[in-house]
């Protein structure tokens, strides 16, 4: 594969400014990443896609933030995974953990690069894991991306994805948020100070109501997806650019595209992600 050339804009046109700092949040999350994380990331994947293992199969995260779910593609046996992110501080997540796990593979890759970028896409070759959580909401144009995640996903491949729930008024009224978040440290203040301490009370509160013990969320929130309640505090308070999407619109685009949806959880009635897993059709041979 031809060298990379500098990644396509993952915003529209003068919102370049706006862009939530993903990449450092997830340098962040590296400090906080131990076995057990690993292990819960491991388990989503295998849920998700209902495997034991990827052995024998290729993977490629798609946008892959602090670089987790390659690492955990790695230990269940993929024999090829590539990870690129259009921000060059996940990239470096990803370089850390390919270092400090498997500093010795070669079936590992990283690269900078925008799902955006069609020509960029079509030049990884094909996978028959796709994997892109969290991620394709957050380029600015989603519905582009969605086109364009399509094309390395092999000829009985899987896509598994995630997007924002779409819940109309209160989805726009985060959308307000979380602009105003990334236009300058002042309002960045601002937002911390008024919605930390409120999600903070607010679970103290049921906690208390249901006679758990006031930390055992925070201890228990690695159980979700490895993930930490900090890391993803400041990913929903300030992740912009900002899409949603209602679950029956992205089934209806995959189907169009030849894709049927073999797995779906919906958010319900929250603002969190839809997961999909998604495989292409086979191709109908002549009657």
């Amino acid at each position: 594969m031809r060298p990379i050339a500098a990644a396509q804009p993952e915003t529209r046109p003068g919102e370049g400014d706006s862009r939530f700092a993903f990449g450092s949040n997830w340098q962040r999350f590296l400090s906080l990443l131990d076995e057990e994380r690993i292990v819960e990331a491991e388990r989503s994947l295998k849920a998700m896609l209902e495997i034991e293992d990827l052995a024998g199969k290729s993977f490629l995260d798609v946008g892959c933030g602090s670089g987790l779910f390659s690492l955990a593609a790695m230990r269940l046996g993929a024999s090829k995974v590539c990870s690129f992110d259009y921000d060059p501080q996940s990239v470096s997540c990803g370089q850390t953990l390919k270092q400090r796990y498997f500093p010795e593979a070669d079936h590992w890759r990283l690269l900078q690069g925008s799902v955006l970028d069609a020509d960029f896409l079509s030049r990884l070759g094909e996978y028959d894991v796709v994997y892109a959580w969290g991620v394709l909401h957050h380029t600015g144009d989603m519905w582009q991306a969605l086109e364009n995640v399509i094309v390395p996903v092999a000829a009985d491949g899987k896509l598994f994805l995630a997007l924002y729930n779409d819940q109309g008024v209160r989805s726009r009224w985060w959308k307000t948020i979380k602009k105003a978040y990334n236009r300058n440290r002042i309002w960045r203040g601002i937002i911390i100070s008024v919605f930390v301490p409120f999600y903070i009370t607010r679970g103290f509160i049921k906690d208390l109501i249901t006679l758990k013990a006031p930390t055992q969320r925070y201890r228990e929130y690695k159980k979700s997806r490895g993930m930490s309640y900090l890391t993803d505090w400041l990913d929903w308070l300030g992740g912009y650019p900002f899409e949603v999407a209602k679950p029956e619109m992205i089934v209806e685009f995959f189907q169009r595209k030849g894709f049927e949806t073999s797995k779906l959880k919906t958010a319900g009635r929250g603002l969190g992600n839809n997961e999909y897993v998604v495989h292409r059709c086979p191709r109908q041979g002549p009657s």
